[in-house]
């Protein structure tokens, strides 16, 4: 699935197109709350939410308390990553 431009805001993406954006970063989806998924890494992992209005990500590490920020659907989904992937 072809992706629209980085700069788009991810009000203008597809549900599809957000579902293989996170797969693509390697979540995985939650089979019970279908808006909700879980990301990996080597020192932290994230909980993502797909709000009504807000991309809600709660991440979680050893060192330090669960830390949650939420992100409005217009900004870009290369912001969005860019916040996301820098991790807690």
């Amino acid at each position: 699935m072809a992706l629209p431009p980085a700069q788009t805001p991810l009000y203008n993406h597809t549900l599809p197109a957000l579902e293989h954006w996170l797969k693509s970063l390697g979540g995985h989806q939650d089979p019970q709350a279908l808006h909700c998924w879980s990301l990996q890494y080597a020192t932290w992992k994230a909980q993502i939410s797909l709000d009504i209005e807000e991309f809600v990500i709660t991440y979680e590490t050893l060192e330090q308390p669960p830390i949650t920020r939420s992100f409005k659907y217009s900004l870009s989904r290369e912001d969005i990553e860019a916040a996301v992937l820098a991790g807690p």
